[in-house]
């Protein structure tokens, strides 16, 4: 009882800044870019202290290790872009492969900097972990190093709305055995599920056209990789893109961007669905995303000078 209160204090959203890490998987898709520039021009509240490249493997990676290569040198372009190069230094790479099991961890210098950094912090002063990919790093930190467990609040996108018909998404069903290892722990954390709830934040090509174009280098980056990738994708009149990483960060920042509530945690399954537990630690699910509110928030601090 007495852990379960101390883990829905830490599942509150802060009031006061705080310190972020981000784990990413940034060339996968074009909505990391806008996640980690958006975390940055966030600096009155999100205090980032290191950002960590993850693994991806699909049609724009050769691998996972290619793909966390590929990232962590679109963290690079995007720091160069936004004038924070200065920012590289606590920039790291993470994982070159997916957990092979439920109990060994990949080392990789993002996962032993997780292991080491969150024990400076504390349950009452946890330290913010912002995830929008496989979770493999933060589950080989857990696994390396299971004292950081009340250390830490995770916030992760990944995984499909509890009541979607099957849950077979991108960021869950790369890892599935590190989505359990960090589901199966009682950890504060925050799910955000992409399908049913976060795929609601989309942008279209004529608000990017209208708000982004022009107003800064970075502006003008995120509309042209925007628009490629909607081309690539078929686009027809009238398309969006989903952006959805960006909500990870705003759940951080304000409760007028989206609706969450308390639920005993899940335990996503091999077979692409979930096991709904009733005697499972809590965690907060998100289940609604005001769309409108985030992306004006969000194209504020995207044309604003660099934080």
């Amino acid at each position: 009882m007495e852990r379960d209160i101390r883990l829905l204090e830490r599942l509150k959203r802060p009031k006061d800044r705080v310190d972020v890490v981000l784990d990413t998987d940034t060339y996968n898709e074009i909505d990391d870019q806008y996640a980690l520039a958006y975390l940055l021009q966030s600096g009155d509240k999100l205090n980032v202290k290191a950002i960590y490249a993850a693994p991806f493997d699909n049609h724009k990676s050769k691998g996972p290790a290619d793909g966390m290569e590929k990232s962590y040198n679109e963290i690079k372009n995007i720091l160069k872009l936004m004038g924070r190069e200065e920012l590289t230094d606590i920039t790291y790479k993470g994982s070159g492969k997916y957990l092979p099991d439920e109990s060994t961890p990949v080392l990789s210098d993002a996962a032993m900097d997780l292991a080491e950094r969150a024990m400076t912090y504390s349950c009452d002063q946890p330290l913010y972990v912002i995830a929008v990919g496989a979770v493999t790093n933060i589950a080989s930190a857990l696994l390396l190093n299971p004292d950081i467990e009340d250390r830490i609040v995770l916030i992760w996108l990944g995984g499909h709305a509890l009541d979607w018909p099957d849950n077979r998404e991108f960021n869950l069903y790369q890892d599935v055995a590190g989505a359990r290892v960090v589901f199966g722990r009682p950890i504060a954390m925050v799910h955000l599920p992409c399908k049913g709830v976060v795929s609601a934040f989309t942008v279209s090509g004529p608000e990017l056209e209208y708000y982004l174009r022009g107003k800064n280098q970075l502006c003008d980056y995120l509309t042209d990789v925007t628009e490629r990738e909607a081309a690539a994708c078929g686009a027809r009149m009238g398309w969006t893109r989903p952006i959805w990483d960006v909500t990870a960060v705003a759940w951080l920042l304000s409760d007028e961007f989206m609706r969450d509530r308390i639920e005993h945690a899940p335990m996503p399954e091999y077979d692409d669905r979930y096991s709904r537990l009733t005697d499972s630690h809590l965690y907060r699910y998100v289940y609604y995303i005001n769309r409108d509110r985030l992306l004006e928030d969000l194209i504020q601090k995207l044309t604003k000078p660099s934080a």
